[in-house]
């Protein structure tokens, strides 16, 4: 998804505490973060202050200074700092580093276990230095309904990947001898000890809620970056200062954060943009100020509902604008107005597409339906009027010698009525070949045709040269003459509203083939998110019968036939969501009161031709 972003020089604080010690947003880094179209990785770093964070977040922003590092006498203003960058391998994206400052801090008041729940329910990864997810149960909740509902096993499917720093790391990577990864050691030490002692129940508990909680999870160590002396000045140090093992573990942490993380998503595998980051920042917020526990479920509805106000106003807003800028009034026929119709409408409803979700019932699609086809029906009723005009303009000009003719009696003379039909053939023929005429040229012709027809029937009376059978000759002409020009007025009355009628077609067809192509985007999205569920629960099941822990598999069993259920019923109902949802804009399409506005006339003059 290509899309606006920005670059900020340095972090700013994006939530931080008030004079009552409660969290609150920082608007300025709100603004920022609602410019960025474009989707998002986040990475999050959570742990004690003074203990290298900032150091690791610097480096993923590809710089030595930005986040304060602990070496500083006093620390950081206490919230969550945020950077925004563009991503260094993924164009389109853009790279959010939030840091959090003062956890542990002493001299720092407030809730720091929400703090560590917003940058939970925000991150892509969360960088962990020290575990507060034995408390996340408790500040988050991912189902709306009320009741003794055990909602461990959906807390999977929202949290975000897991990594595990561990600084001034000066063990051997072995286990039983042989040499492991950081990742195998993290696993090792994620190991769950048999027994139920308040001591290995404490031991177990926050190992039981990591393993439960995120997937995938990575270690990275690092030794010791350079000396005690060199250490209080690592703003100003490059890498040639530091440890050559130091550098190439950040080297190594840095290019795998970049290549594996992946976009930030929510339910449904949703994939999230900076301006709908900060709208969920926001809600956390207050909800949490509030006295509420933030509840995964509510914020997806509410973002919902800002998003797709949101995407109808902006698509509305590029037809609007495009159609100002690429319709000339008036379009010399009907179809040149559809076409360019055809095209802002459907790029539209792609940009309405692209940043909409959860969009019930089509409500919001349906709105964008009827809003587009108003500005259209004003915009064809605006293209008949400037044609009157343009028409009308025309007629005077070209039949402005005939005017000063009559006006001067020069056609009241034996012969006058020939003379005065050639005149007025050759004028109705230079009108046809004028351009800029627009769609009614043919029925502003008749009025005009229809307003001399007395005129040339008291020339025909006047001409004494006319013997009384080519007086009728001439009458019977004139009326052949009249009754073609209906028919070309009818023609063209029926142009239009057959075009019109296409266009209600089209349009039908547009909406239907885009949600289309979104509903099976976000079925595949879905898809991606179940595997991964299904997937990291099979693997935690697997660990759990190795370590013994027999009970807990079957739990975890029990799961796993609970999300492949879920994932069956869900497969079941999609013909019949699927047909809904397209039935809804096919109702749609025929209620707009645009269209019989607009065709309603064409009907009624294709019926009066048809008679």
């Amino acid at each position: 998804m290509a899309g606006q972003t920005v670059s900020m020089k340095g972090p700013v604080c994006l939530i931080e505490n008030d004079s009552d010690g409660k969290l609150c947003v920082v608007r300025s880094a709100l603004e920022t973060l609602s410019q960025i179209e474009q989707h998002v990785v986040v990475v999050a770093v959570v742990g004690l202050y003074r203990t290298g964070k900032s150091y690791l977040m610097n480096k993923l922003a590809g710089t030595n200074k930005g986040f304060a590092l602990g070496a500083t006498i006093q620390s950081q203003t206490k919230g969550i700092w945020m950077w925004c960058v563009p991503h260094p391998i993924k164009s389109d994206h853009t790279l959010v580093l939030l840091d959090t400052e003062g956890l542990g801090d002493v001299e720092k008041v407030g809730d720091q276990g929400y703090t560590f729940n917003i940058v939970t329910c925000k991150a892509t990864t969360v960088l962990i230095k020290k575990s507060y997810v034995t408390e996340l149960t408790d500040l988050i909740k991912v189902k709306s309904v009320e009741g003794d509902i055990d909602e461990s096993a959906d807390y999977v499917r929202f949290f975000p990947s897991f990594v595990w720093a561990v600084r001034d790391f000066g063990l051997e990577l072995k286990l039983d001898g042989k040499p492991i990864t950081a990742h195998q050691y993290l696993e090792n030490a994620l190991k769950l000890k048999q027994g139920t002692s308040n001591k290995i129940v404490n031991y177990n508990l926050p190992r039981d809620c990591l393993r439960k909680f995120f997937s995938p999870r990575w270690c990275f160590v690092f030794e010791r970056p350079a000396n005690s002396e060199k250490m209080k000045r690592m703003e100003e140090l490059t890498d040639a200062d530091l440890e050559p093992s130091f550098v190439k573990q950040s080297r190594d942490f840095c290019d795998h954060l970049f290549k594996e993380v992946k976009t930030k998503t929510m339910i449904g595998g949703l994939k999230v943009t900076g301006k709908m980051l900060g709208n969920l920042t926001e809600m956390y917020v207050d909800m949490i100020r509030s006295g509420q526990v933030p509840c995964l479920d509510n914020a997806v509805v509410a973002l919902a509902q800002i998003e797709n106000s949101s995407a109808l106003e902006k698509a509305k807003a590029y037809y609007q604008q495009s159609m100002a800028k690429m319709v000339v009034f008036p379009t010399e026929t009907q179809q040149q107005l559809s076409m360019v119709h055809a095209s802002m409408e459907r790029e539209a409803v792609a940009i309405f597409m692209n940043s909409s979700f959860k969009d019930e019932d089509q409500k919001y699609q349906k709105e964008l339906m009827k809003a587009l086809q108003e500005v259209y029906s004003t915009i064809c009723e605006k293209n008949l009027q400037e044609s009157q005009r343009a028409c009308t303009h025309i007629i005077e000009h070209i039949f402005a010698p005939l005017k000063v003719q009559l006006r001067n009696g020069s056609y009241m003379t034996p012969g006058g009525y020939k003379h005065y039909c050639d005149d007025l053939k050759m004028m109705t023929s230079e009108y046809r070949s004028t351009g800029g005429k627009g769609v009614k040229a043919e029925e502003v012709l008749k009025e005009y045709l229809n307003d001399k027809e007395s005129t040339g029937q008291a020339i025909l009376s006047a001409d004494q040269s006319l013997t009384e059978a080519e007086l009728k000759a001439e009458e019977e002409k004139a009326k052949r003459e009249a009754s073609e020009q209906e028919k070309r007025t009818m023609e063209e009355q029926i142009r239009v509203q057959e075009m019109l009628m296409d266009d209600q077609k089209r349009t039908h067809e547009e909406h239907k083939k885009q949600l289309l192509e979104k509903m099976e985007a976000d079925k595949e999205n879905a898809k991606v998110e179940y595997n991964r569920v299904l997937e990291a629960k099979l693997k935690e099941k697997e660990d759990l019968l190795k370590e013994g822990f027999h009970c807990k598999a079957q739990e975890m069993e029990a799961q796993i036939k609970d999300l492949r259920k879920e994932q069956e019923e869900q497969e079941k109902a999609k013909p019949s969501m699927w047909k809904q949802a397209l039935d809804n804009i096919g109702t749609a399409a025929l209620m707009i009161p645009g269209w019989g506005k607009l065709i309603g006339v064409g009907l009624k003059v294709g019926s009066h031709f048809m008679n």
